[in-house]
């Protein structure tokens, strides 16, 4: 029986803050839930050579944009929602390195005390060492979000895809919220230029723009489903793929 090869070489695995999220409080860190994720991630790079980079949110923790529509200063919320990505990045570090996966965490705001500086070129050298990276402090700059700092880096280190792990059920892009519309359709395939026309809830205007202009394909699967990370790296239709063709 022959070895299954992941789809990509090298891929980003954005994942929001509430993935981690303890649900019966709705916030806070679910331990179990860092631990399956990272279970499934070491398995994935051990098994299918994939080279894999995380993005974390910190949603979870705190959101930038909730603090300003409550009257604080845009950037100063910003900044504390990237500390809060930096929690989520370490918590991550900790469940993979248990679980015998090599892993680093680059921070785009310096905190030499708890992990590297972001660097593209000791990042592509960790992944080609067989080490995760997980990326934290989206990309240091306030008015960006977690999804931008998953599109940018993907270019920086040469990804060839970024998978998008949804939570809440939701298993890819439907042309309505399946959540609150019953007759919205789940589409396996659209464009970038689609998901902008449309409206959809993918991912941030700046990040899908940017995806296109770089044609870097992007997946939307539900991680919180057993298994899916490694189906998603070997290709299966699991989700929808965003990209440059016309759908």
């Amino acid at each position: 029986m022959s070895t299954p090869v992941g789809h990509w070489k090298r891929v980003i695995l954005k994942l929001s803050g509430e993935v981690f999220a303890d649900t019966s409080i709705g916030y806070g860190i679910d331990s179990e839930v860092v631990y399956r994720i990272a279970e499934e991630v070491a398995a994935a790079r051990s098994d299918l050579g994939v080279e894999i980079a995380v993005v974390v949110g910190g949603g979870n923790i705190f959101r930038g944009m909730t603090g300003a529509k409550r009257g604080m200063d845009r950037a100063r919320a910003d900044y504390m929602g990237m500390l809060a990505t930096v929690i989520n990045a370490l918590a991550l570090q900790d469940a993979l390195e248990k679980v015998g996966q090599p892993t680093r965490v680059q921070t785009a705001i310096t905190m030499a005390q708890v992990a590297e500086p972001y660097i593209p070129l000791r990042a592509i050298r960790h992944l080609e060492k067989g080490r995760i990276v997980v990326f934290a402090a989206g990309t240091g700059n306030p008015y960006f979000t977690t999804d931008t700092t998953a599109a940018l880096r993907a270019a920086e280190i040469g990804a060839a895809a970024i998978l998008k792990g949804t939570h809440s059920g939701v298993d890819g892009i439907y042309s309505a919220d399946p959540r609150l519309d019953p007759t919205a359709v789940k589409l396996t395939e659209v464009s970038h230029f689609e998901v902008i026309e449309r409206g959809l809830k993918v991912m941030d205007s700046t990040a899908i723009t940017f995806c296109m202009d770089n044609d870097l394909p992007i997946v939307v699967f539900d991680v919180s489903t057993d298994g899916n990370i490694g189906r998603a790296l070997v290709g299966e239709p699991i989700g929808t793929l965003v990209s440059s063709k016309e759908a």
